[in-house]
């Protein structure tokens, strides 16, 4: 855990996790997440209206996955879509915060296609088609990250992507793609519904979203029962990604139990407001092997967007 020590540190020093506030609900949280490079490899230079940050890449157990040099990333807009799981359904607009399918030329989008490439890598030879987004705390910008993230792999023709709201305890996807939070996952794990019926084609994004379905009384013996594991199992059949939002790590159980199940963890905390002993606990929660990274989320500003950088600490 070295590694995940030094980078601790590090963003201490420069003032970022060891100041607490207020947490605001996750839809406020930073709308992007800054790509970064190793410093061992060299630094990488952002675009003229974004303020420099500094890079870590590693792995927590000190070996395995290799920094590469940070390559300018081009975007071409999405071709168009063909349904690819799911019938279509009505949708409402998505959220304004959904930079990557709102504002897809912008820096801000520009910093999540850097994070689809970080996660690409952090892969290091080992495919994670079903990777869980959780966060040490409610606030830290897992479902945003989520969201933005999922459109952007998205936009890749050659991909199949499902962005799957398991936390269902405060869900949210739905609200941000202004669809039906019923039917959807905890619908078919008690049998309520068929997979088919509750998966959500987002066409115009190439999207496949299956939303949280009505709140369980028991949340975490429902992510946790066989049923789950083969709902995962059959969307690693027919998705390359499934995105899972979770709930945060603490103080529920939801993320290690539904963890052993997934393939990689994406971990996001937020600048000024995830403190730094919650994300040594919620990293101490999870699989570290599965770890593919921390995301640094609303680290600094520039023009009308907030950045934030991520540091890999596990790959």
């Amino acid at each position: 855990m070295s590694r995940i020590q030094d980078i601790l540190k590090k963003a201490e020093r420069d003032g970022g996790v060891h100041r607490t506030r207020a947490i605001a609900p996750d839809r406020g949280a930073s709308p992007a997440a800054r790509a970064l490079v190793d410093p061992a490899v060299g630094r990488g230079e952002p675009p003229p209206s974004v303020s420099r940050v500094e890079p870590v890449v590693g792995r927590a157990d000190g070996g395995g996955m290799t920094a590469g040099e940070t390559l300018p990333i081009g975007f071409a807009p999405a071709t168009p879509a063909t349904p690819h799981a799911g019938p279509r359904h009505p949708h409402g607009p998505v959220d304004a915060h959904l930079v990557a399918a709102s504002a897809p030329q912008s820096i801000a989008a520009e910093q999540y296609r850097l994070l689809r490439t970080r996660v690409a890598r952090a892969e290091n030879g080992r495919p994670c088609r079903a990777i869980i987004i959780t966060s040490p705390n409610t606030g830290d910008g897992k479902s945003l990250t989520a969201a933005n993230l999922a459109i952007t792999m998205a936009h890749d023709p050659q991909q199949r992507v499902l962005l799957l709201d398991a936390d269902l305890r405060r869900p949210s996807i739905h609200a941000l793609f202004g669809i039906s939070e019923t039917p959807g996952l905890s619908d078919v794990l008690m049998g309520g519904a068929a997979l088919d019926d509750a998966l959500v084609t987002i066409a115009e994004h190439r999207l496949t979203v299956l939303p949280s379905g009505l709140i369980p009384t028991q949340p975490a013996e429902l992510l946790g029962s066989p049923g789950m594991r083969r709902v995962l199992d059959h969307l690693r059949t027919r998705f390359d990604r499934s995105l899972i939002d979770m709930p945060p790590v603490e103080p529920v159980a939801d993320v290690a139990i539904a963890s052993t199940m997934a393939d990689g963890v994406l971990m996001i905390v937020r600048a000024g407001v995830t403190p730094k002993p919650a994300i040594e606990r919620a990293l101490a929660g999870v699989d570290g092997s599965k770890v593919l990274g921390l995301v640094l989320n609303d680290a600094g500003a520039s023009g009308h967007y907030q950045y934030a950088g991520y540091r890999y600490a596990a790959g």
